[in-house]
């Protein structure tokens, strides 16, 4: 084949490539047979068949569904990073508390039994954040702490962490960020032709690249439709709970009012959608249910002892 007509050949190749694995492929045995019609045309070589089967397999392979114990240790890589940025607060009767009021509220959520359980950590900085790692993992700040005027407050900040580790949002933003860096792989110069190293570099990139994928998440955030998903899924446990969504729509109204008065866009504010937003659409959702919480005097008392170790 001549120089000239090669050229058009890889582009189709490539795009074939790219198009089948954004598909996902459907499945093994339509790629194979779309593969076979193509070299049987004169569209692409054997060759070119079988690197499309072989990269469509490799592709699949990495998005394959996590199981709950790949989950948390890939939760474990997240907290590990976490934990590299930031110091953990040394109080065991506040970790002890925040611990216990987790497990009471992911008791009554979508996703109660987890493969290690849920753990809660409260990390030592003025910033008002809370982060939740895939398998488990809940980091509250102390600057987030001190905004929490009572449990309900707190048990709803930790149902919308909880809501995020229901629906697997950690491991969606993922495995959005290992799709990108194959597609690059895959639409690069070199990937006209993928030797079986390149095939196992393309696997590697999936693994290799796990700390800067985790990193991106802690720094971006989770995308505005998965906090609002989290909300929906935190006000259903609240109720199932016997809590108040009171408290998380107060809490949203004192974060409004701290934005106003802070510089710095660091935390909550730069990884959450505005607060004003959030309020406006759970108020609407918590107006629909209408539902009645009174909340028992030990609820209170033991919130205050605990509170007043934080400030």
């Amino acid at each position: 084949m001549e120089g000239g007509q090669m050229r058009p050949c890889y582009q189709l190749f490539k795009a074939l490539c790219l198009t089948v694995s954004i598909l996902f492929l459907v499945n093994c045995a339509v790629t194979q047979k779309g593969a076979e019609i193509l070299e049987k045309t004169g569209k692409i070589t054997s060759e070119d068949k079988e690197l499309i089967t072989k990269t469509s397999e490799a592709v699949r392979s990495s998005f394959r569904d996590l199981s709950e114990e790949e989950e948390y240790y890939i939760g474990r890589s997240v907290a590990a990073l976490i934990l590299s940025k930031y110091k953990v607060w040394d109080n065991s009767k506040a970790t002890n508390y925040v611990n216990l009021l987790t497990q009471a509220v992911a008791l009554f959520s979508d996703r109660p039994e987890i493969y290690a359980g849920y753990h809660t950590l409260i990390l030592d900085t003025d910033e008002i954040n809370a982060l939740a790692a895939p398998g488990g993992f809940i980091f509250l700040t102390r600057g987030l702490l001190r905004l929490c005027s009572d449990e309900d407050t707190l048990a709803g900040i930790i149902a919308h962490e909880i809501g995020h580790i229901s629906a697997r949002h950690g491991l969606q933003a993922i495995k959005k960020s290992r799709l990108i860096e194959a597609f690059k792989l895959l639409a690069s110069e070199t990937a006209e032709r993928l030797a079986p190293e390149r095939l196992a570099q393309l696997t590697n990139l999936f693994e290799g690249t796990l700390d800067d994928i985790v990193g991106q998440l802690i720094e971006r955030g989770y995308d505005r439709r998965s906090e609002y998903e989290a909300d929906s899924l935190s006000l259903a446990t609240l109720q199932r709970a016997a809590y108040s969504p009171q408290g998380m729509l107060h809490f949203l109204e004192v974060l409004a009012q701290t934005k106003t008065k802070t510089t710095s866009l660091k935390g909550w504010f730069s990884t959450h959608p505005e607060p004003k937003d959030r309020h406006e659409r759970l108020k609407a959702e918590v107006h629909l249910a209408k539902e009645q919480v009174i909340i028992p005097k030990v609820r209170s008392s033991r919130f205050q002892k605990v509170a007043s170790t934080w400030q």
